[in-house]
């Protein structure tokens, strides 16, 4: 068999992976990506690894970004968190029905960062400085300087293909800041009202 070089003109690119629906990874996500969203951080307390024992250590805080976050229902009150299927969170509040969201602002844009990074350092460590108080009925942090802060108790999980949408039961609103804009994402970056 000779080796024939291929004429430029005959290669092709390989078309984008496409669903049954016919609808390719590539232009679901750019589509999607012109939806201006909210940023929140989602926060849950770990449970302790031996609650019995006072002796053992204490569980750890954990902290998402999220932008697939919005609110249900007003009576009762109800918020929605889409979180990855099989992520740390996700993990968390399918055992602990506890958690927390802080609407950050648009000057919080380094801690939607931090808590957004692939291959990132403990929670503890992203948490050290970050100025927080814990929520009186989850037990999780609310950032200071948030636009506003929610307690929730899971209601409602419910499997939607690689994610799962997380129901929540409002415990507790509260709007501790009325200073700034809030932080939104739009086209892949976070942006700020002008």
């Amino acid at each position: 068999m000779l080796n024939t070089p291929v004429p430029p003109s005959a290669i092709t690119a390989v078309p984008a992976a496409r669903h049954a629906e016919g609808v390719s990874d590539d232009e679901f996500r750019a589509a999607m990506s012109r939806l201006a969203s909210g940023v929140v951080l989602v926060t849950a307390q770990e449970p302790s690894l031996d609650p019995d024992d006072p002796r053992a250590p204490a569980g750890e805080d954990v902290g998402m970004t999220a932008t697939a976050f919005l609110s249900v229902s007003l009576d009762p009150p109800l918020v929605l968190v889409s979180l990855r299927e099989g992520s740390r969170m996700d993990d968390l509040l399918d055992e602990q029905p506890l958690w927390s969201v802080s609407v950050l602002s648009e000057s919080q844009r380094h801690i939607a960062g931090r808590f957004s990074m692939k291959g990132r350092i403990s929670d503890r460590l992203l948490f050290e400085d970050i100025p927080y108080v814990r929520g009186e009925h989850s037990g999780a942090p609310l950032v200071g300087g948030a636009l506003a802060t929610l307690e929730c108790r899971t209601e409602q999980r419910v499997p939607a293909g690689d994610h799962t949408l997380v129901i929540g039961r409002v415990l507790a609103a509260d709007v501790r800041s009325a200073d700034g804009g809030p932080l939104t994402y739009f086209r892949g970056r976070y942006r700020h009202l002008s």
